[in-house]
């Protein structure tokens, strides 16, 4: 692996027959996490292809004359030419293999395939999910001297991380950006000494022998297990949803209002998400079209009335979408009024939909006891029906899903963990 500059950036990646380029940049979570697995890929890899970091603030012009626009970024190299994908953000270990095969003739792809060896790394307690439940959990558990480590398929931070503002976590004045909070809980968790091993694939779970195996190479053997792998946003199911999922529909409006300026937007949905993230969304949109089954909005109060205050945004309550369309770069929602069984079609340059959130119980199968909507039964102590395996967070059964009650589950069973250590140590 080699680190260059712009001024060798011909000779070193144009020049060579194969060739890997990292744009990398300090103060950077997503390239940390990607630095151990770019070093441990060039000690496999880099007998037939170039490993080479740049420091893209040192070199900002290369990285606009390439397009590089975020960090980290991957570009791959064959006889000048890049190839393959352009990968950015949380880099996951898979998607660097998948396109440094592309640089190998089919013959050597196996070869190099068969000296990724298999490991085994232990510790006393895994915690699965990063968002503030797992990271409160982690940064309790490390603060108590117990060998802890975080994984998550994603980079820390969760939901919140998405979130625009969060204006009601306490010891804050001004709301706060949902970037930056989950920022900051992940760095206090970091810098107290847990283990990272973030955006990589976790191929199974095994928690009655406590095992995890991430980017099908490593196991990682527990003592216990915390599982907070959160919620994901609940699919309407109708016609058009899965065609357009990202291609004029969204789940996230921070990472997609800003596309929004002088458009128009759908919102589906009626609870505080919907209507919260309606009044972000207005800030961009020309016009929001928000969608309800109900006749009254389900969210809070305060939010309603912002809502009902807003010049930009309409409502067709009593109302369900039942397909999407998209006619050029338009989208065209098909919308039912419940109460006179009468179509519309509503267009508009996208659509946000929130309603609701479906537990990430995937990986654990029927081990594991639910409650009649899948999330997960727990003791007072956070610990399920498994001895020592525990579950936080939104992937928890329970009756309210905040920020709050997220860090509360994880010191809960932080605090049980460090006690039943103690006793048998």
């Amino acid at each position: 692996m080699k680190e260059i500059n712009a001024a060798d950036f011909e000779q070193e990646v144009l020049m060579s027959e194969k060739a890997v380029v990292d744009f990398y940049s300090t103060e950077c979570p997503p390239c940390e996490a990607l630095a151990p697995k770019f070093e441990a890929l060039a000690g496999i890899y880099g007998e037939q292809v170039k490993f080479i970091k740049i420091f893209r603030q040192q070199n900002r012009d290369l990285a606009e004359q390439l397009g590089v626009k975020s960090s980290p970024t991957l570009l791959f190299y064959h006889n000048g030419k890049q190839v393959g994908d352009r990968l950015t953000g949380g880099i996951k270990k898979s998607d660097i293999v998948a396109n440094l095969n592309l640089l190998l003739p089919a013959s050597e792809i196996q070869r190099f395939a068969e000296r990724q060896k298999p490991i085994l790394t232990s510790f006393d307690v895994a915690v699965l999910g990063g968002g503030p439940a797992g990271l409160t959990a982690a940064l309790y558990l490390c603060q108590a001297k117990i060998n802890t480590v975080l994984i998550d398929i994603a980079l820390p931070g969760g939901q919140v991380a998405t979130t625009h503002q969060v204006s009601n976590y306490p010891g804050f004045i001004e709301p706060q950006l949902g970037y930056m909070l989950s920022h900051q809980m992940s760095e206090q968790t970091k810098l107290c000494g847990t283990s990272y091993k973030v955006a990589v694939d976790v191929a199974k779970v095994d928690l009655l022998q406590k095992q995890i195996v991430i980017d099908e190479f490593e196991t990682i053997q527990a003592k216990m297990i915390v599982i907070a792998t959160g919620a994901s946003p609940r699919l309407i199911g109708i016609p058009g949803e899965n065609e357009f999922k990202g291609k004029g529909i969204s789940y996230c409006a921070t990472c997609d209002a800003k596309y929004f300026h002088e458009k128009e937007a759908v919102i589906i949905g009626g609870g505080n998400t919907a209507i919260e993230e309606s009044e972000f969304i207005s800030k961009f949109a020309s016009k929001i079209t928000i969608i309800h089954q109900f006749d009254k909005l389900t969210a809070n109060k305060t939010a309603q009335d912002k809502a009902f205050a807003n010049p930009k945004i309409t409502f067709m309550l009593e109302s369900e979408p039942r397909a999407i369309e998209k006619a050029g770069d338009r989208m065209r929602t098909t919308v039912e009024n419940l109460k006179t069984g009468q179509r519309t079609i509503v267009e508009s340059d996208g659509i946000f939909i929130f309603v609701g959130m479906s537990p990430n119980t995937g990986l654990f199968g029927k081990v594991l006891t639910y409650d009649p909507w899948g999330y997960i039964n727990t003791d007072e102590d956070m610990q399920t029906n498994i001895e020592g395996i525990y579950a936080v967070g939104d992937v928890r059964s329970k009756k309210y899903r905040q920020i709050t009650t997220a860090v509360a589950d994880g010191t809960i069973a932080a605090i049980a963990i460090t006690r039943k250590i103690d006793l048998t140590s």
